[in-house]
């Protein structure tokens, strides 16, 4: 091989080699800079609560009655709709309005008893009823609740469910807690960067966690009480700065 081809070989693969390394020195100083990127940001979780009220409830009433083999279903079904009115009488007269007071339909139910031979006993027809009620006078339920079991005085064989209360004005405090928590998330980044001499800076990404409504010492119901706890932690990123 001839000097100049040799001279050729030789900046040709210098001009490789050199390539090679520029190419080692970026994706090295890209590596560098995304490690530098993690180290210089904190993870920090901002926790808010409120102490709300429900704003709605709903009850719902049921009664039934039933009669024998004798018994005229259709005097039955007429004792039947004069239960149900005095139930709404009652609301009405509490209260509550036509508005807010939902009749429900008047179920039929027959049943027959036999022996083992299969030879007819005794059998006996019933009626089922409900009437709910939907309304914000959350706590005039309670007061009413009380009034309703001096029904099965009258004969009435009533079922007195407890109602369920619900909270539905979480719109409504939605941006302020999530502005709390995230003063909380930054609050904790704070306590970080001063143990670790460095200062927060602003956001880097940000995430929302779910709203949780629970009633009040309880984990898991949210419908039983009036009073409840709304909860919602957010997980903020934040740049740190010297």
């Amino acid at each position: 091989m001839s000097d100049s081809n040799k001279s050729g070989g030789i900046i040709l693969v210098g001009l490789f080699i050199a390539l090679g390394l520029a190419a080692s020195g970026y994706f090295v100083g890209q590596m560098m800079y995304n490690a530098k990127v993690a180290v210089n940001t904190a993870e920090a979780k901002g926790l808010a609560e409120r102490r709300v009220e429900a704003d709605t409830a709903n009850w719902t009433l049921r009664f039934d009655l039933a009669g024998g083999s004798q018994s005229n279903v259709s005097a039955l079904y007429k004792q039947a709709e004069k239960h149900q009115q005095t139930i709404i009488n009652l609301l009405k007269e509490n209260g509550f309005t036509d508005d807010e007071i939902k009749i429900g339909v008047i179920d039929y139910r027959y049943q027959e008893y036999r022996d083992d031979n299969q030879q007819l006993v005794d059998q006996k027809h019933i009626l089922a009823g409900s009437v709910d009620v939907e309304t914000d006078k959350v706590k005039q339920i309670q007061k009413v609740r009380g009034n309703v079991n001096k029904l099965i005085a009258e004969g009435i064989n009533i079922q007195n469910n407890p109602p369920k209360y619900y909270f539905n004005g979480l719109n409504d405090i939605k941006p302020e807690m999530l502005r709390e928590a995230t003063q909380n998330a930054r609050i904790a980044a704070n306590e970080f960067a001063s143990n670790a001499g460095v200062k927060v800076g602003s956001i880097r990404s940000a995430r929302q966690g779910s709203f949780f409504i629970r009633d009040v010492g309880s984990e898991y119901s949210d419908s039983e009480k009036i009073e409840k706890d709304v909860r919602v932690v957010t997980t903020i990123d934040f740049y740190l700065t010297d």
